[in-house]
Parts: structure tokens; sequence; C-alpha cells
């Protein structure tokens, strides 16, 4: 299952990674990845005007669009647009941080999975 990573690196700016979690066959009920420890579950809705400015992540914590878009940007300029479906792993809680905006003054659904 496809991920995107958003962390703080070594130059205080926010990046982007890509990586897999591995999934394993569990027979008749589907493909399982190991278990993930969390903490708690935030349901976020955010209007057709959102625009953050920069901004760091409060916290670890997994991001899934639920409906709508997002556009994150880091600090080298490059934006990269989530969707229903996608899953965002939010780890830059140091440094700049991004900047979040809503996509075609459209409203946006996501369940933020805290993970500290």
């Amino acid at each position: 299952m496809r991920v995107t990573r958003l962390y703080t690196g070594a130059d205080g700016e926010a990046h982007f990674e890509d990586f897999d979690i591995p999934l394993t066959d569990a027979g008749s009920i589907g493909q399982l990845s190991e278990l993930y420890p969390a903490t708690g579950v935030i349901f976020r809705e955010t209007g057709p005007e959102y625009d953050y400015t920069w901004h760091t992540a409060p916290r670890r914590q997994f991001i899934i669009m639920l409906h709508g878009e997002v556009d994150v940007t880091i600090g080298d300029g490059t934006t990269r647009r989530f969707g229903t479906g996608d899953i965002l792993l939010a780890e830059d809680t140091t440094g700049r941080g991004h900047i979040s905006r809503a996509v075609n003054n459209q409203p946006r659904r996501s369940l933020f999975v805290t993970l500290d």
C-alpha cells in the first residue's frame, strides 16, 4: 500500500518520500499490514477557503483523504496534490514545515490517525 511520508530533513525543510507498507496474505479476508500502534483518531473537515501557511505537523500522524483534495507545498517549492484514498504520513514536526491549501475551492474530509 503506497504512502507518502512528509518529514523534516537535516536542512530543517520538509521533504516528501514515497514508500510501500508491506501486506501479507491473510487468506479469505485479504491482505493485511503489520499492526501500527495508534493513540487516537481525529475526524476533520476543511472548507473551500482553506489556506494554511507554513506550519509543522502537531504530532506524527497518518492522514487519510476521505473526500476532496489538498495541495501540500514543501520548502523547495515542490507541491503535491493528495486526493480521495491517498495516505500521508506527516512527520515534519520540526523545522519550517509545509503549506496546505484547498483545491478548486472545494471542501475536504480527512481522517487523522495519531501515532504519538
